[in-house]
C-alpha cells in the first residue's frame, strides 16, 4: 500500500530499518493498524481515520494522553506520532489481549480499578469529551435513527441532570472513554489499557459504566469494580451512578455506529452495531430500577 510505505519511510530513519513486511491487525474499526518491526524492535503502527472530529476524537489529545498513560504504566509506550498523516507507533505488547471473562477475573478487574483511578487523577487534557453534548451534536449526522431514540435522548437528559456535575464524583476527569474489550492487553501479567484517541475529559463514571456494560459485569462485578476504585464498599448512589452510565454507554457506542454508517470507508457493518447497542439500550431502558437509580442519585 503506497500510504504504508511511505509511512515506513519516513519512521525509518529515526527508527531503524524495517525487517520483514507489516502484519494488518484485526479489529480495527475507526482505523488501520498494523504489527511491523523496525529497528529490531516490535511495535504497532495505527493509521488513524481522518476528519474523525464527528466521533469525539482530538489527535492531538490522543497523543498527550496515550504518553502520559505510558508514563503513568498504564499504556505501553509511544515511540512516534506523525500529527500530519495522522499515525501512533507504540510497542507492541506480548502477552496478548484479554477476553471478557478475564477483564471481570478479580486479579484483572482490581488492576483496571486502579490503572482507571490513575488515570482519573492526572492532570487535565486539553479537549473535553463531553459524551452528553456528544450524543446531542451527532443526531443530524446519524444514517438513521430508530423510533424509540426521542425517548432515549430524554432519558439521557433526565441521567445528566441526576449526576450532577457540581457534585465532587462527577467533576470531569481525563478518562479513556472506549473501554471495549479489545483494547486491555497483557504485558507479562500486567494488565496495560491500549487506543486513546477518544481520551479526554468526561465524567469518571462513564469510564465506569462502560467498562461493565461492554465486558459483561453483573452486579457482583460492579460491587468489585467500585471497591478497588474507591478502596472502600460502595454506596448505594455510586452504585446507581454505574447503572445510569451503563445505558449512556450504550447510547454513544449506537450513535457512534449511525454516524459511521455515512462516514467510514473500513469494511465494517455499522448498521448492526448501531442495532445491537440501540436494542440493548431500549432492554436496559425498560429495567423498572431506572426511575430507582435516578432518584437515589439526584437525592444526593
Amino acid at each position: 500500500m503506497p500510504e504504508l510505505d511511505a509511512i515506513i519511510a519516513r519512521l525509518e530513519p529515526e527508527l531503524g530499518g524495517l525487517e520483514g513486511r507489516p502484519e494488518p491487525l484485526d479489529g480495527g474499526i475507526t482505523n488501520r493498524n498494523y504489527r511491523l518491526r523496525l529497528g529490531g524492535e516490535d511495535l504497532v503502527l495505527r493509521i488513524c481515520d481522518r476528519g474523525a472530529e464527528v466521533l469525539g476524537i482530538d489527535r492531538t489529545t490522543e497523543e498527550i494522553a496515550s504518553r502520559r498513560a505510558a508514563a503513568e504504566k498504564i499504556a505501553p509506550p509511544v515511540v512516534a506520532f506523525l500529527a500530519d498523516v495522522p499515525a501512533l507507533v507504540t510497542r507492541w505488547l506480548p502477552g496478548g489481549g484479554l477476553t471478557p471473562e478475564e477483564v471481570r477475573a478479580p486479579g484483572n478487574l482490581v488492576q483496571i480499578a486502579r490503572l482507571l483511578r490513575r488515570l482519573h487523577d492526572c492532570p487535565a487534557l486539553p479537549s473535553s469529551f463531553d459524551v452528553f453534548r456528544l450524543v446531542e451534536g451527532q443526531r443530524e449526522l446519524a444514517v438513521s435513527l430508530p423510533e424509540s431514540y426521542d425517548r432515549v435522548m430524554g432519558l439521557a437528559g433526565r441521567i445528566e441532570a441526576a449526576l450532577a456535575p457540581t457534585h465532587p464524583e462527577h467533576e470531569h476527569v481525563p478518562c479513556h472513554n472506549d473501554l471495549l474489550t479489545a483494547n486491555f492487553v497483557l504485558d507479562g501479567r500486567r494488565v496495560c489499557i491500549v487506543d486513546w484517541e477518544y481520551a479526554g475529559m468526561n465524567d469518571r463514571y462513564f469510564d465506569l459504566g462502560n467498562l461493565a456494560v461492554n465486558n459483561g459485569f453483573g452486579p457482583a462485578d460492579e460491587r468489585a469494580l467500585l471497591e478497588a476504585y474507591w478502596g472502600a464498599p460502595p454506596t448505594e448512589r455510586q452504585t446507581a451512578a454505574l447503572s445510569l452510565m451503563r445505558l449512556v454507554s450504550d447510547l454513544r457506542e449506537a450513535m457512534w455506529g449511525a454516524v459511521q454508517q455515512g462516514r467510514s470507508t473500513i469494511d465494517f457493518d455499522y448498521a448492526a452495531y448501531a442495532v445491537e447497542h440501540f436494542g440493548r439500550l431500549e432492554q436496559a431502558a425498560a429495567d423498572p430500577r431506572v426511575e430507582e437509580w435516578l432518584a437515589v442519585a439526584a437525592a444526593a
